[in-house]
């Protein structure tokens, strides 16, 4: 199937073309129209998503949640809604992480206030809107259900930054939850109505905590892209043993501690500390306290 344009405004994507993960997503839409660049092959999507009506933080913890992404393959997934969605679209922007909008209406229709700014942003940036409705098609409320599947469909895995007992959020979380893929949730303050739906994620076990919005990176699983490689090295004339590239290259861009890479990996006590003063001598890994290892950056 061919690519379809409209008037040079947006364009139907051939099934084949769907980006990210919405090709196996059991979600994956009948139709799909797009305004913008999709990202490349390489990239990983990660749903953001929560309350219309968030804290007074919640701005800056969208912000400290999207700076911890910060030279990974990540794109941040949203849904252009007013609250946590858009501020995590703004997010995305500031700290030059590529960002998709899926949205409820055509994307021939007119987007409203402050949405519409945002929604350009999202395009000069090199990002994309998505939608699965023809041309002017409103955005009706039913809409919104369909387009949290996509949000979900397209991503890696999702996480819920502040939502309610009842809210959109909680339904793509869901759909993230069919799908067998990771969840997320920042807990926050038990008295607080606007934490209560990640609460109830948390404690129900449906969802893996992010306790810091810095630590975001490495509980989605997204290791850092830069810094020293097992190939400079060799280059440089430094060759370092099987045992030691193996760690490296399983555990590049992460933190760990002894006890994990003790439960992750086969070696021996006394072998894994060699690996590891190996790779600290090469520069691939750093601690402080020799409990948290850094991995090449991360």
């Amino acid at each position: 199937m061919e690519t379809k344009n409209y008037n040079g405004s947006y364009r139907e994507l051939a099934p084949e073309n769907y980006p990210l993960q919405l090709n196996q997503s059991k979600y994956r839409p009948k139709q799909l129209f797009c305004k913008g660049t999709l990202p490349s092959a390489d990239k990983i999507g990660i749903a953001m998503v929560g309350t219309r009506r968030p804290s007074a933080s919640a701005e800056e913890l969208c912000r400290r949640l999207a700076s911890s992404l910060i030279g990974t393959n990540a794109v941040i997934i949203s849904g252009l809604a007013q609250g946590i969605d858009s501020y995590c679209h703004r997010a995305a922007l500031d700290v030059g992480i590529p960002t998709i909008a899926v949205l409820a209406q055509g994307l021939g229709a007119k987007i409203e206030g402050e949405r519409s700014t945002l929604a350009e942003r999202i395009l000069d940036a090199g990002g994309a809107l998505l939608s699965e409705y023809e041309g002017n098609t409103p955005a009706y409320k039913g809409n919104f259900i369909a387009r949290n599947r996509i949000i979900s469909g397209l991503s890696q895995s999702t996480l819920v930054v502040q939502s309610r007992q009842k809210g959109g959020a909680l339904l793509t979380a869901q759909f993230c939850i069919e799908e067998g893929k990771q969840l997320l949730a920042c807990p926050g303050n038990f008295d607080c109505e606007i934490y209560s739906g990640t609460n109830a994620l948390l404690d129900s076990g449906r969802a893996k905590p992010v306790f810091v919005p810095e630590s975001l990176r490495s509980a989605a699983g997204f290791p850092v892209l830069d810094g020293a490689s097992v190939e400079q090295l060799t280059s440089c004339g430094i060759s370092l043993s099987d045992g030691a590239q193996k760690v490296f290259k399983r555990f590049n861009g992460f933190r760990k501690t002894f006890s994990e890479l003790q439960q992750d990996l086969e070696f021996k006590a006394p072998e894994l500390l060699a690996i590891l003063t190996e790779l600290e001598i090469s520069g691939l890994v750093t601690s402080k306290d020799n409990f948290q290892f850094y991995f090449n950056g991360a």
